[in-house]
C-alpha cells in the first residue's frame, strides 16, 4: 500500500524535525519526506492538516503478563490498548512465565505479538539464569533471539556477581536494566518513608534505598564500561547522581514512571491500592526533581511501567496488595499534560517517548527516516476527552485518573505502514483506510 499523509506538523526529535511537511510510504516503509518521489501515486492520501505526526511510542517498561497469567491479561489484550496510543514498540520485562532467560520464551513472546498485529514487543532478557541472581544467563543467545537489552527485576545483593554481569553484557553490547534499590532497605516496604506512612502505619522504604544502589551501580559501571540504565527512578537525589555520571562520561540512563511524575505519597493516604507501585510514590520534592530531570535530559525516558492487575489483586489491606498500576493508556496523556504545564516543550515530551528510549535500547527505531519501517502515530493535539476506566483497553481497570479531563488524542497509528488503529474522519482521508 502507497500512503500519503499531507499537511502535517511532523515532530521527529531524533532528526530534529519540527515542522509542517508531508510524508510518503511505500511497502511498509518510509520512502520520502516533503516531496513526493517521482511517479509516486498514492493508494490514499491523508490530509492531516492541524494533527501532529510522530514516531511510534516505545515504552520502556509494559507487562503484557503472557506468558503465565493470562487471567490478568494477554498480549493480545495489551498490544491493542497500546495502538490506541500510538504506542508501536514496548519492552517486556524478563518476570514472565515462564521467565525469558532462554532464546525459546523470547521468541515465543516476539511471535505473539506478530499475530495480534497491534503493536511490536521486545522482549528484556533476564541478567541472571532464572532471576535468581546466581548465575548469568546466555545473554549472546538472547540477543540472537531478538533481545536488546538484559535485565535483572530485583537488586543483585553479591557485588561481583552483577560486576561479571556488567562485563559479560558489555561485550555483547548489551543495555543493563537495573532496579535502582536495595533489597535489605526496601524489602519490607510499602510506601515512601515519611509522615504519611508512619501516620498510616505503613512499613517504609526509605531515599537511601534507592540512591545506595544507584551509588554502587555507577561505581561498577565506570569500572566495567558496561551500558546501565535505570529502570524507574523515584527521588530527586538519585536524578542528580544520574546527573552527574552522565556528566563525567560514563555509559549510564535512566527512566521514570509516568505515575511518579504526577501523583506522590499524599495519595496513599485513604490506603488506596491503585497507588500501591514499586518504586513507592514519593514527595512532592521528589516528584519535582524526577519533572527537572526529564526537562533537562538527565531522565532520558518516560515509562508506563505498566501492571494489569485483575480485581482481587487489589482489595487486600494495603501492604499485601499486588504491586503495579495499569498505565499504559494513561502514558501519552499524561506526558502531554506535562506540556501543558510547561514542564516540557511538545518536542521534548515526544522525545522522552520515541528517541531517548531508543537510545537506551541502542536501536536506530523512533525516528521518521528515509528507508524505516513506517512505525508513526497521528495525533489531534486539540481535543478534549474524559478518561474512564471503564473505556480502557487493557483487561486491567487497576488505573488512577478516572474522570480526569485530558487534552490531545491519538487518531492513527501505523505499524510498519500498515493501520493498527483509526479514528480518523472520513473527511480527513482522501480514501478512506
Amino acid at each position: 500500500m502507497r500512503l500519503a499523509i499531507v499537511n502535517a506538523h511532523v515532530i521527529d526529535p531524533a532528526n530534529q524535525t519540527d515542522d509542517i511537511g508531508n510524508l510518503y510510504i511505500d511497502a511498509g516503509r518510509i520512502v520520502a519526506l516533503g516531496r513526493a518521489p517521482e511517479g509516486f501515486q498514492a493508494d490514499h492520501e491523508i490530509d492531516a492538516n492541524g494533527l501532529l505526526l510522530c514516531p511510534g511510542l516505545i515504552d520502556l517498561s509494559a507487562r503484557p503478563r503472557e506468558p503465565g497469567l493470562e487471567h490478568k491479561a494477554t498480549i493480545a489484550s495489551e498490544t491493542r490498548a497500546a495502538a490506541t496510543q500510538g504506542i508501536t514498540t514496548l519492552c517486556c520485562p524478563p518476570d514472565t512465565h515462564p521467565i525469558i532467560d532462554t532464546p525459546a520464551v523470547a521468541r515465543l513472546i516476539r511471535q505473539r505479538a506478530e499475530l495480534a498485529g497491534h503493536a511490536r514487543i521486545l522482549p528484556l532478557g533476564a541478567l541472571t539464569q532464572s532471576l535468581q541472581n546466581l548465575q548469568l544467563s546466555e545473554m549472546a543467545a538472547l540477543k540472537a533471539a531478538g533481545c536488546p537489552a538484559v535485565q535483572s527485576t530485583q537488586p543483585i545483593t553479591n557485588t561481583a556477581i552483577l560486576r561479571n554481569a556488567m562485563l559479560y553484557a558489555a561485550t555483547h553490547d548489551l543495555t543493563v536494566f537495573l532496579p535502582p534499590y536495595d533489597h535489605y532497605l526496601s524489602h519490607e516496604g510499602s510506601a515512601h518513608e515519611g509522615a504519611i506512612a508512619t501516620r498510616l502505619g505503613l512499613p517504609g522504604i526509605p531515599e537511601a534505598a534507592e540512591t545506595a544502589a544507584v551509588a554502587r551501580d555507577i561505581a561498577l559501571a565506570e569500572q566495567t564500561g558496561a551500558r546501565i540504565h535505570f529502570a524507574r527512578l523515584s527521588t530527586a537525589h538519585a536524578v542528580r547522581m544520574v546527573a552527574r555520571a552522565r556528566f563525567d562520561g560514563i555509559r549510564v540512563s535512566a527512566d521514570v514512571a509516568i505515575a511518579n511524575l504526577f501523583f506522590t505519597d499524599m495519595d496513599v493516604e485513604d490506603y488506596d491500592a491503585t497507588y500501591h507501585v514499586s518504586p513507592p510514590l514519593r514527595t512532592q520534592n521528589d516528584r519535582n526533581g524526577l519533572r527537572d530531570g526529564i526537562a533537562q535530559g538527565a531522565i532520558s525516558a518516560i515509562c508506563s511501567d505498566h501492571q494489569p492487575h485483575d480485581d482481587d489483586a487489589k482489595l487486600a489491606p494495603f501492604s499485601a496488595t499486588e504491586i503495579g498500576m495499569s498505565s499504559m493508556e494513561l502514558l501519552l496523556p499524561l506526558t502531554l499534560r506535562l506540556v501543558d504545564e510547561g514542564v516540557l516543550s511538545r518536542s521534548d515530551a515526544i522525545a522522552r517517548l520515541t528517541s531517548g528510549p531508543a537510545a537506551v535500547l541502542g536501536q536506530d527505531i523512533g525516528n521518521l527516516s528515509i528507508g524505516k519501517l513506517a512505525d508513526l502515530c497521528l495525533i489531534d493535539p486539540d481535543e478534549v476527552w474524559t478518561f474512564r476506566r471503564e473505556h480502557m483497553l487493557s483487561s486491567g481497570n487497576n488505573a488512577p485518573c478516572h474522570d480526569w479531563e485530558f487534552r490531545g488524542r491519538v487518531k492513527l497509528t501505523l505499524l510498519a505502514g500498515q493501520p493498527v488503529y483509526n479514528t480518523l474522519e472520513p473527511a480527513l482521508t482522501g480514501n478512506t483506510l
